[in-house]
């Protein structure tokens, strides 16, 4: 297909996921405009450069902005478009359960635009909501507010990203599949032809009703929170068993097909925006409709679990007082984002122990220090941190550290202890100068 012929896309939303989806879709073809509220965000757009930290992102925007255009009208967004998918926050209330009142203004808002606009039109809910309000008071928000009925003149589906911060662009360009729930077949279709020029490959295309694909969303999302817990309590027991060696348990695992490696290592527990509040959503939800939801809620509980365990591992090798440097705060690499990040809670706990904390990360330092206060210093290099430490924890995965030397770790008179939590480091180089110990390996 031509651009031409492609259908044209508004993005309601140019957050973290908002942004890189309207990239992408521009960088395939599509004519974009993009909707927000925050002039910032939408005078950034149509600048060409997003104050959004996403590899790949900034470059798909530069070389695509002749496809690509940011308002802040919706009047402009409707009538240049003729689907618009919606990535609006989702904030979990205080019953776990997904708010969908950002999903609401902005049903309202389309639909008030749709008003005044002739022919079909579909709108994408791809913001994660829970199951079984896609079909009712969405939909009835966006009816309301166009005065037209769901059907013939008006698509709705359901259609939320698998991604991950760090590898959303390659993500949205190589899925492993597509979700699409969908009011009908005509809104199906249109949707499945976007995604089919937009992927780099064919993926496979997930068509059902609304609740089925708002409960695959939420499913996927604990499975994956199941086997990281799974593989974390096999490293709390690998740690108290000599010889026992968390990462050879789980390489054989997920050898059997029917488990499979992804997720399945014993390192840190989970965080981020959507893994902890996902998997409180699906237990809260289960729990409300009368449901078991046994093994999700084992699942948090392992979770939260980790960072005592770990804070427990280190008044092991360390007494209060003790200078230790934690190095990786964002939750994983290649993101600034520390929201539930198991390495800011640590550096924390820590503190509050009376431990001397340094802290570094090559992209999340400020956000981390700005929650965690005076309570730690910030470390000015990779260099300095390893240096004046007497313990240090390498708690993300970052490949910036790979680069640690083992000069840094020298000490008159004893050696470093290290705590690699992700098996960064590698033991043979660093054994005449530090006790290295890797996270789920016996002793």
């Amino acid at each position: 297909m031509t651009s031409a012929t492609l259908p044209r896309v508004s993005v309601v939303g140019l957050g973290k996921l908002g942004a890189p989806l309207a990239a992408v879709l521009a960088s395939r073809g599509f004519t974009v405009i993009g909707l927000d509220v925050n002039k910032t965000l939408v005078d950034a757009m149509n600048a060409g450069k997003m104050p959004i930290v996403e590899p790949q992102l900034n470059e798909l925007i530069a070389a695509n902005k002749e496809r690509l255009s940011a308002t802040m009208d919706a009047n402009e967004a409707i009538q240049k478009s003729d689907a618009s998918f919606v990535i609006v926050p989702t904030p979990s209330d205080s019953t776990g359960f997904f708010s969908n009142r950002f999903v609401l203004q902005a049903m309202e808002t389309l639909g008030k635009a749709l008003r005044n606009k002739k022919g079909y039109h579909m709108v994408v809910i791809t913001s994660t909501v829970m199951p079984g309000t896609t079909g009712t008071e969405i939909k009835d928000a966006l009816e309301a507010a166009s005065g037209r009925k769901v059907g013939p003149e008006l698509g709705l589906c359901y259609n939320p990203e698998f991604i991950a911060l760090g590898s959303v662009v390659r993500d949205m360009l190589f899925p492993d599949s597509i979700l699409i729930g969908e009011s009908d077949a005509k809104a199906g279709d249109m949707l499945q032809t976007i995604y089919l020029q937009m992927c780099e490959k064919k993926p496979p295309v997930q068509r059902m009703n609304f609740v089925n694909a708002e409960l695959t969303k939420i499913s996927v999302n604990t499975y994956v929170t199941t086997k990281i817990s799974y593989a974390n309590m096999l490293a709390d027991i690998c740690d108290r068993i000599p010889g026992a060696d968390v990462d050879a348990v789980t390489k054989a695992l997920g050898a059997d097909t029917r488990i499979g490696a992804k997720y399945l290592k014993g390192a840190m527990g989970y965080g981020g925006p959507c893994f902890p509040r996902d998997n409180v959503a699906f237990a809260a939800f289960a729990r409300k409709i009368g449901a078991r939801a046994d093994v999700a809620e084992a699942t948090d509980r392992i979770n939260n679990f980790q960072v005592e365990r770990l804070s427990a591992l280190v008044s092991k090798f360390a007494k209060a007082g003790t200078r230790i440097a934690i190095l990786g705060l964002s939750y994983k690499p290649h993101t600034p984002v520390v929201e539930e990040s198991h390495s800011v809670k640590l550096a924390a706990k820590l503190a509050d122990a009376g431990y001397v904390v340094t802290v570094h990360d090559p992209l999340a330092q400020d956000a981390a220090l700005a929650v965690l206060g005076d309570k730690v210093v910030g470390g000015s290099s990779i260099e300095g941190a390893v240096r004046e430490c007497d313990l240090l924890i390498v708690a993300t995965g970052w490949p910036q550290y790979k680069e640690i030397s083992p000069a840094w770790c020298k000490r008159d008179g004893q050696r470093l202890t290290v705590l690699d939590l992700w098996r960064t480091l590698p033991a043979d180089q660093f054994e005449e100068v530090a006790d290295l110990l890797y996270l789920g390996s016996g002793r």
